[in-house]
């Protein structure tokens, strides 16, 4: 029996407004994080990592990128996503979308989430912290935990890239 699949195909809104592919996105190596902008913890922690690790991975002469994907439409609007994202890297890109395109796109890469109902505007979400390396030419190959350093992520990036 095959294992699930993980990526794929996406329809979501990048911080410029503009609605974009997964063909449109995944043009060079890059490390892909579900999450939201107003997550106080994790989120942050885990976009400076992959940050950190993007900057690794062009010194040894890859083009490579990340990709933040909001969990969060109705928070994450693409002007919100592009604040967050250009604190962190300017080769980084945001992506919403409406609840069903995030959905989508969140099905496809098995992450998980679900909204601490709260009543009020300062909820919570839950959700995978997973970042993914995706390939254009291969999709999904690799996975990084929260606890993955920067450097063990670029030195996956370069195998696969064949910069070791």
């Amino acid at each position: 029996m095959a294992g699930a699949t993980i990526g794929g195909s996406f329809t979501l809104i990048d911080e410029t407004g503009r609605t974009v592919t997964d063909l449109d996105v995944i043009t060079r190596p890059s490390l892909v994080y579900f999450s939201y902008t107003f997550c106080p913890d994790v989120c942050p922690t885990d976009s400076a990592r992959n940050a950190e690790a993007l900057d690794l991975i062009q010194a040894r002469g890859i083009d490579a990128q990340a990709v933040f994907g909001s969990i969060d439409p109705e928070r994450d609007t693409p002007e919100r996503v592009a604040e967050f994202t250009d604190i962190f890297h300017p080769d980084m890109i945001g992506l919403t979308g409406t609840p069903e395109q995030v959905a989508a796109a969140s099905k496809a890469y098995k992450t998980y989430y679900a909204k601490q109902d709260t009543g009020d505007e300062y909820y919570l979400m839950d959700h995978s912290t997973f970042t993914y390396l995706v390939l254009p030419d291969r999709g999904f190959v690799a996975f990084f935990r929260h606890d993955t350093t920067p450097e063990q992520i670029a030195d996956t990036v370069a195998c696969f890239s064949g910069k070791t």
